[in-house]
């Protein structure tokens, strides 16, 4: 049975206020709030202006293009080493304070196996507390404790873009930009909802026209998009 979304203001435009979803007559549904939202008793509300986006099975959230990141659990993020301390490597995640990530927070992680990270590794992590007022915790692991596409990430480019182009890279169904690129092109991505993405490719010019192509691609419609990623790929 496929999951629908339980409002009709998904893809609409909502301001800080907004009552989005009313809990009292969801029975036996469980939602995961991302952000943007918060709840209120039975009344799910929005904290600030964007687009109301729903992803299946069961999360909702906030979508608004800015440069300042809020963590959120379950949040991919890609991160910055700044410093290491025996129980944590403390990380930019572009958030308001550093975030920890425990030196076990890795898969079959053990205190003989304790990774080693210069300052400066990239490592691509899952947000896993977010309290306000309290550094966030990230982890290289997924919900079973593998590490799945989580860890640190090597070679490649990264560059910084707004929260919303990473939620727009990150949708499903596949972005048109990313689509194009694909059919066309072989690359590895791993897109931060802070903010960040980090691009490989066997080949520089590659790399350097799937980040151009993904930072033009914010503020144009889905057919705009191809026919830009088109127009540069023509250039090889």
């Amino acid at each position: 049975m496929e999951t629908k979304p339980a409002t009709n203001l998904v893809d609409q435009l909502v301001c800080p206020g907004d009552v989005v979803l009313d809990l009292s007559t969801m029975t036996n549904q469980t939602i995961k709030l991302g952000g943007g939202l918060r709840q209120d008793c039975d009344a799910i509300s929005v904290t600030k202006a964007g687009r109301l986006r729903f992803s299946k099975p069961n999360k909702y959230w906030v979508e608004s293009s800015q440069k300042r990141y809020v963590p959120h659990v379950e949040d991919s993020v890609l991160g910055i080493v700044v410093d290491s301390r025996s129980d944590n490597f403390h990380v930019d995640i572009k958030g308001p304070a550093l975030a920890f990530l425990p030196v076990l927070a890795f898969e079959g992680g053990t205190r003989r196996n304790i990774p080693k990270f210069e300052a400066g590794t990239l490592i691509y992590a899952r947000v896993v507390k977010a309290n306000p007022g309290m550094n966030p915790e990230l982890s290289c692991t997924d919900d079973t404790g593998k590490a799945a596409e989580f860890g640190a990430l090597k070679d490649g480019y990264m560059f910084e873009c707004s929260t919303g182009l990473s939620r727009m890279l990150l949708s499903s169904p596949t972005c048109p930009v990313l689509e194009t690129l694909g059919k066309k092109l072989s690359f590895e991505i791993a897109v931060g909802l802070n903010g960040r993405v980090w691009v490989n490719s066997s080949s520089p010019s590659t790399t350097i026209i799937v980040a151009n192509a993904i930072m033009n691609s914010e503020s144009l419609s889905g057919v705009q998009q191809k026919i830009m990623v088109e127009k540069l790929l023509q250039r090889i």
